[in-house]
């Protein structure tokens, strides 16, 4: 992987929250700090178009039938015997 050079501008106050965070010992240098964060936002935006999917999905299944909560909890008392 090919790694490219950037130049950001951070206020004081994110500059040091940066050096903090790597004096911390749990990252090299501010770049291994901001790739982290980057790999964060990445996955949570991955989270995010699963969840959109996951509910339009949800959304074009059409209308739900009603829950019969007895008959939820039957099932569950009658699948925990079995297990015991």
């Amino acid at each position: 992987m090919s790694m490219h050079r950037k130049t950001i501008t951070l206020t004081e106050q994110q500059d040091d929250w940066v050096k903090d965070q790597v004096q911390t010992g749990h990252f090299g240098n501010d770049s291994e700090y901001i790739r982290h964060l980057i790999r964060r936002d990445q996955l949570a935006q991955e989270r995010i178009v699963t969840l959109r999917e996951a509910l339009l999905e949800g959304e074009q299944s059409g209308v739900s039938e009603p829950l019969d909560i007895g008959a939820i909890k039957a099932a569950a008392r009658k699948q925990s015997k079995a297990k015991n």
